[in-house]
C-alpha cells in the first residue's frame, strides 16, 4: 500500500478514481483508501496536515514518482484531457517498450501511466 499526502483529499480521491481502477473502500476527513476493483492494488491518501505524518515529511513531493501500468497509456491520457488534468509529458514510445504519459496529482506527485508497446521486436 502507497499513502500520498494531500491538501485536497476529494481531489485526489477523483484523480486516482477516474484514471485507474480504482473503488473507494474508506472516506473520512483525513484519510481516504482506494482499493482495485481486482483487490490487488491499496493507495491511501492523508491529510497533510494529519498528526500522524511526521513534521519532516509534510512537504511537497520530491525525488520519487508512482507508476501505473495500464493496458492503453493513451485511453488514459484521454481521460486526463478531458478532465483538464495536468499533462506534463504526452504518451511516447520508450527505448524500453513502454508507451509512457506522466501526470502530475493534484499533490504535486509525479504520475507515470505505462503501457507495454506490443509485439516490440
Amino acid at each position: 500500500m502507497i499513502n500520498i499526502c494531500s491538501d485536497n483529499l476529494a481531489k485526489s480521491r477523483d484523480f486516482y478514481t477516474k484514471l485507474f481502477d480504482f473503488n473507494v473502500d474508506y472516506d473520512s476527513d483525513w484519510f481516504i483508501h482506494l482499493i482495485s476493483r481486482d483487490k490487488q492494488l491499496e493507495l491511501g491518501i492523508v491529510s497533510r496536515t494529519s498528526e500522524i505524518v511526521p513534521d519532516a515529511f509534510k512537504h511537497d513531493p520530491k525525488g520519487f514518482y508512482v507508476t501505473f501500468v495500464v493496458n492503453n497509456a493513451d485511453e488514459v491520457f484521454e481521460i486526463a484531457k478531458k478532465e483538464r488534468l495536468e499533462v506534463i509529458s504526452e504518451p511516447l514510445d520508450t527505448f524500453y517498450g513502454q508507451r509512457r504519459l506522466l501526470l502530475k496529482d493534484p499533490n504535486g506527485t509525479l504520475v507515470d501511466v505505462s503501457s507495454p508497446i506490443p509485439n516490440l521486436e
